[in-house]
């Protein structure tokens, strides 16, 4: 099964969503063909290219001679459970309709059975969520992660009136989800689009390891101005971070997590660097560097495998005074590595070995164990590790 990643910058919305997969590459007939088996009268799925902020999408609208009534939560599943679409479609399709009725339950104090849908029981958007559940089905995607989604701000008019961007069944149900603004004036997060993806997402975060092979774009309604209102998906297979550079024998992706520190006691830093390494932490450094107002500070600089990057981003907000930090993915070689032990006369001690191509490079004697064996002969710590140096040549020939 192939994996997919949302990058949510531009927010999300049904009709983005569908968009951006048929822009990657799923086929429209057969999407229509499926979604035909829903029956909700006469309707067009139009599609076009559309140029957002200088960036080409695929533009998805539904075409009616007039709005449909709003519909019951029983009806829309009714209609699913009776249309014969496959079973794991049924089941995104019923389980995004259910978030969206709980949240849309507790902003009117009913619950989920008693919720008649106003925007959301319309005919478009009950072909954008059934037609994002029939298009992750065409792809081949079991996996779908999503960036932090970009909410917008403003105002916009709805059914109640004129509400606060995210409007507030956006905003229940983007609850637990990381959003932030980037001040576009404007609504870039539908309730829709947020049901869609707060059902379906596994995670939110950076890109997981995956072999790229197709992207898509989803262009939105509105054009605004330097800012390309798209959606766009990356669709491939997943690769494990070791392996993402096939053919590249150590080749590693991993998560860099900075932050820039002047207002810290340096007692806290050996006490992070315990924390982090014992969370799985790959390597923790210190720089001096320079900052804002000639104030001296630390770089506090972070390696981590990346489906460990928040939860280190999280322990780096907990045990130092940072407000920020910058999150990256890198690529990083390493040399193959094993343990060997030598004996020398002051006792057994394990050495780290480096090699590329299966010649040796670098030969270093575990600190661990030369400390160990200094205090129990009572020698120089210097002397231990020359004489483990010593016998791995020796051992070696």
């Amino acid at each position: 099964m192939k994996r997919a990643y949302l990058d949510g910058s531009s927010g999300i919305s049904g009709d983005m969503f569908l968009g951006a997969l048929v822009d990657a590459g799923i086929s429209a007939q057969q999407l229509l063909a499926e979604l035909k088996k829903i029956p909700l009268g006469f309707y067009e799925l139009k599609r076009t290219r559309a140029v957002r902020g200088g960036l080409v999408g695929t533009r998805l609208e539904v075409k009616v001679p007039a709005q449909g009534s709003h519909r019951h939560l029983a009806e829309i599943e009714t209609l699913i459970k009776g249309s014969g679409l496959s079973e794991s479609v049924q089941a995104k399709a019923r389980a995004i309709f259910h978030r969206l009725a709980e949240a849309e339950g507790k902003l009117h104090g009913k619950p989920p059975s008693e919720v008649h849908f106003h925007e959301v029981g319309a005919v478009d958007a009950i072909v954008d969520i059934v037609g994002a559940s029939i298009g992750l089905e065409l792809a081949g995607i079991g996996e779908l992660f999503s960036s932090p989604l970009n909410v917008g701000g403003g105002r916009v008019e709805a059914a109640h009136g004129t509400l606060p961007v995210p409007a507030p069944a956006t905003a229940e149900l983007l609850k637990g989800v990381p959003v932030y603004s980037s001040g576009v004036e404007g609504e870039l997060v539908t309730p829709t689009g947020a049901a869609i993806v707060s059902t379906l997402a596994k995670t939110f975060g950076p890109m997981p390891a995956m072999k790229v092979e197709q992207i898509g774009y989803g262009a939105g309604a509105m054009d605004f101005h330097g800012h390309p209102n798209v959606a766009r998906i990356f669709i491939g297979e997943a690769a494990d971070a070791e392996t993402a550079h096939t053919g590249l024998p150590g080749d590693e992706l991993v998560s860099v997590i900075e932050a820039n520190l002047d207002d810290m006691s340096p007692q806290l830093y050996g006490y992070l660097v315990e924390r982090a390494l014992a969370k799985g932490a790959l390597d923790v450094t210190c720089t001096a560097v320079q900052m804002k107002k000639g104030r001296p500070g630390i770089q506090v600089t972070v390696l981590s495998e990346p489906d460990k990057g928040d939860e280190l981003a999280g322990l780096l907000f907990d045990e130092t005074t940072t407000i920020g930090l910058r999150i990256y993915e890198a690529r990083r070689k390493v040399l193959e590595r094993e343990s060997a032990e030598v004996e020398t006369p002051y006792g057994r001690v394990r050495m780290k070995v480096a090699k590329c191509n299966g010649r040796v490079l670098n030969v270093a004697p575990e600190y661990d164990d030369c400390q160990r064996v200094a205090r129990e002969k009572s020698v120089p710590l210097k002397e231990v590790m020359l004489a483990a140096q010593s016998a791995y040549r020796q051992k070696i020939g």
